[in-house]
């Protein structure tokens, strides 16, 4: 066998009672033959199509082969698929699943766009421009959600937090962080909650240079979410949980200011808080000698800063002393300071403590949908990369909503695109229709129909 063959040839002779050939030959294959759940997905949510409207295109029309449409639903598919690289389209650009996805025919239809025309793509996009998508994301998030609930949410709980994204080259605005010890950017990440349901929905991600203060666009982003959560549920109560980086002045002032909110936001420990939680720490230490385990108590107190609290405000404790197998006991007292009323001890565990699930949203982001792939040297260019890796993930999240019931309801992004999208077909056109033939042996085939139905496809 040639070495120039071996890439579409490959021979197994001792290993079965026969020899076994695998041959790459298949034209009309794909192994991303599910990818049409992530189109119905799309088509109910009409995202790419949203963000597409607040893009500009100054190409001259006579030598445009690709829409901005087009390009933008390609990189996005070819995200939730997991070929977050433009470089993989080298490879995608004649696949006839990915074709069909872009909306050409999957056999005869051009050939999508290469790596040099998305790579200019990227390059191409301004801040404002990105400021609309970023409007257009968390309106079509918001409107999914106001259809499903009719309107009808009690309560709605907005998180968001800071994550490193490491860089490794010459990106603008990348900078030393000193807490992650690594020159990064510092995306935000924002997301919104119905009642009392698990799933949290990504609405924002916005990319932040290194350097960049914890509470940095806070304000503005809770301000534009409230806003429009208040335009679809009218009656809901909005609860925002924010991690000790937002307890800046001007982030605790707008909350205090906005008529109708919920907040509690971690507080960092200092001299003064301490010294006002002691009683309880005591109480602490006491019950934790006693029975040897990790113990806590809870408690409140009025607390305002010298200069930049403009009046006092409530502050939860948790006093806990942990301890450890082979380590000393260690003080461990934890702040929030909050305007709600109930006690510290369930506002503290039911309320504040869930926002710890927040953890997995941001690991999906980074280790299902690789949104820290942010190599491209100007910094907006990584701000739409960031982007379309946030809509690539609310597709992700809307085809894992239509599993609730199932085994794959809580699966995390990446278990969903092995199970669902990564699935061998061949592709068959005629006049009449395109045929998808998936294999009978297909082991998730029950829950494959009962989301396909769910994101609006029909038995035949």
């Amino acid at each position: 066998m040639n070495e120039h063959t071996t890439t579409q040839c490959l021979l197994f002779p001792e290993i079965f009672d026969r020899p076994v050939v695998a041959k790459f030959d298949q034209s009309q294959g794909s192994s991303d033959g599910g990818a049409v759940l992530l189109k119905a997905a799309d088509r109910g949510l009409g995202l790419t199509a949203a963000l597409a409207a607040c893009l500009k295109d100054d190409r001259q029309a006579v030598k445009v082969d690709h829409e901005l449409e087009e390009l933008l639903t390609q990189r996005i598919m070819a995200i939730a698929c997991g070929y977050e690289d433009a470089n993989d389209a080298a490879k995608l650009a004649s696949d006839p699943i990915h074709k069909l996805l872009v909306g050409r025919d999957p056999v005869e239809g051009e050939d999508l766009a290469s790596q040099p025309t998305l790579s200019r793509f990227e390059n191409s996009v301004g801040r404002k421009e990105l400021f609309r998508m970023a409007e257009a994301l968390a309106d079509t998030v918001i409107e999914r959600h106001r259809k499903r609930l009719k309107g009808r949410a009690r309560l709605i709980t907005i998180d968001l937090d800071p994550t490193d994204d490491p860089t490794h080259g010459a990106q603008q605005l990348a900078f030393f962080n000193w807490h992650y010890d690594s020159y990064c950017y510092l995306p935000m990440v924002g997301f919104v909650s119905f009642d009392q349901e698990a799933e949290q929905y990504l609405v924002t991600a916005v990319l932040r240079p290194g350097n960049a203060p914890g509470s940095a666009g806070a304000v503005g982003i809770l301000r534009r979410l409230i806003e429009r959560l208040r335009e679809v549920f009218a009656k809901a109560k909005i609860r925002v949980r924010l991690d000790g980086g937002f307890a800046a002045p001007e982030v605790l002032y707008f909350l205090d200011c906005e008529p109708k909110v919920e907040y509690l936001v971690n507080f960092a420990s200092n001299a003064v808080l301490e010294r006002k939680a002691e009683s309880a720490m005591k109480q602490a230490r006491r019950a934790s000698e006693s029975s040897q385990q990790t113990a806590h108590v809870y408690g409140e107190c009025q607390y305002r800063t010298r200069k930049t609290w403009p009046w006092k405000r409530r502050v939860i404790y948790k006093a806990e002393v942990v301890r450890a197998e082979g380590k000393k006991p260690k003080d461990n007292p934890r702040f929030v300071v909050t305007n709600m009323k109930q006690s510290p001890r369930w506002l503290y565990e039911e309320v504040y403590c869930k926002r710890g699930d927040l953890e997995n949203r941001i690991k999906e982001l980074h280790y299902g949908m690789e949104i820290g792939r942010t190599s491209c040297t100007k910094f907006w260019a990584n701000q739409f990369r960031v982007s379309m890796t946030a809509a690539a993930y609310v597709l992700m999240q809307e085809m894992r909503l239509g599993l609730a019931g199932t085994a794959s309801a809580r699966a995390q992004v990446s278990i969903l695109r092995e199970r669902f999208l990564k699935i061998g077909a061949r592709v068959v056109t005629s006049v009449r229709r395109i045929v998808l033939q998936l294999p009978r042996s297909f082991p998730y085939l029950d829950s494959f129909h009962r989301l396909a139905l769910h994101l609006g496809a029909r038995s035949g």
